[in-house]
């Protein structure tokens, strides 16, 4: 198995120490190379190059966050926040970062603070248009695996909602029906209707749990993008999650796993099973029962996480991602960010302190990962 090329696209909140989400976006993507800006002010996002190794994708995730930090310093005592909802406060209202873009006009109209979340976004770059379906596919009857292991949005304006994963079951997936795409063709007719409907804006305006991507999309596509994960802070963790996912796509694309088309269940029946899924993996995450895609079987997500792990860890070694791995055992022994929340909420800490600790924790890990690797003089 040779390494796909894969890049991340990265949205994170800006605030204070203290927790409280503050929108600097206007601000940042005027002074600093390399950010992109959101609808609202208060999330920023940075894209990393398309890489093969583990290593080089791990100090691409920490550069520009190094960068970023230092900016922050110099318009005041800012910081990065977890979390994937805005945790204590602010959905009431919305801070345009850029009030001449039509294309926010709609969005802000349209969805209001449901758009305003923070999440992760996995580019996997493969070649031939038909694969790229076929491990989109794969990627979306898989996904909730992927929420489940990244669920790190348990509160919402100052309250914990009851789910794991806020975000998902508040962000506007659009259009609201999205089939299982059986070919290249289908993808086209089907983003050429919606167009036509007005269902979409334009081809971007297809905010599913994977899509197909490229830079003339939908017909010149180079990569699936799986855009179901909650932000997954620790960069470790998210390149643990990504060579697990990794290895799943190299299994279907040489043939040791079936394309989903090729199993029991119809294309509807499939979307139906995944929308399931992913309600469960947002409401419970690791915990949740998942309908298994091959086999209309029930399994926790934790159950098929630990299943695909073992899978990985085999050829980890030999691949170079072997230490990655040991960060979603991790996440299984402990479990996820909001699991980890919710039981320190749940013994009585504040839920402001809970979020102050993490982003200070968000920061040393960082700074012991620059100190550790090679890359250290470049991120500073």
């Amino acid at each position: 198995m040779g390494l796909l090329l894969k890049g991340f696209e990265v949205e994170m909140y800006t605030g204070t120490p203290a927790g409280d989400v503050v929108g600097l976006s206007h601000q940042i993507v005027k002074n600093l190379e390399g950010f992109m800006r959101e609808p609202d002010q208060r999330n920023v996002e940075y894209a990393t190059a398309p890489l093969r190794s583990y290593d080089d994708l791990l100090c691409a995730l920490l550069e520009p966050r190094a960068r970023l930090r230092r900016y922050l310093q110099t318009l005041g005592d800012y910081t990065l926040l977890p979390s994937s909802t805005l945790p204590l406060a602010g959905s009431d209202h919305f801070l345009r970062s850029d009030p001449g873009n039509p294309y926010h006009d709609r969005i802000e109209s349209a969805y209001g603070t449901r758009v305003v979340t923070s999440s992760i976004h996995i580019n996997f770059g493969i070649d031939g248009n038909e694969n790229i379906l076929k491990v989109c596919r794969l990627l979306r009857v898989d996904g909730p695996v992927l929420l489940a292991l990244s669920a790190s949005s348990p509160f919402f304006d100052g309250r914990a909602t009851g789910a794991h994963s806020t975000r998902w079951l508040r962000f506007p997936q659009t259009p609201e029906y999205v089939p299982l795409f059986t070919s290249h063709r289908h993808y086209i007719e089907w983003v050429e209707e919606q167009l036509k409907l007005g269902t979409m804006f334009n081809v971007r305006h297809l905010w599913s749990s994977v899509r197909p991507n490229g830079d003339e999309r939908p017909y010149n596509i180079n990569r699936a993008e799986l855009r179901i994960s909650d932000l997954v802070s620790s960069p470790c963790a998210l390149l643990g999650i990504t060579a697990l996912f990794e290895t799943r796509i190299a299994d279907l694309l040489a043939g040791r796993l079936p394309d989903p088309l090729d199993g029991p269940f119809t294309p509807t029946e499939l979307v139906e099973i995944t929308i399931q899924n992913e309600k469960a993996a947002a409401l419970h995450s690791l915990d949740a029962e998942l309908i298994d895609w091959q086999t209309g079987q029930t399994r926790t997500a934790r159950e098929w996480a630990a299943q695909w792990l073992e899978a990985a860890t085999h050829v980890g070694k030999e691949m170079g991602f072997a230490p990655y791995l040991l960060s979603v055992q991790k996440v299984l022994n402990e479990g996820n960010e909001a699991m980890r929340w919710l039981a320190e909420y749940e013994s009585g800490t504040d839920l402001r302190k809970i979020v102050q600790e993490s982003a200070r924790r968000m920061v040393l890990e960082e700074t012991d990962l620059r100190e550790r690797l090679c890359c250290a003089d470049l991120l500073g």
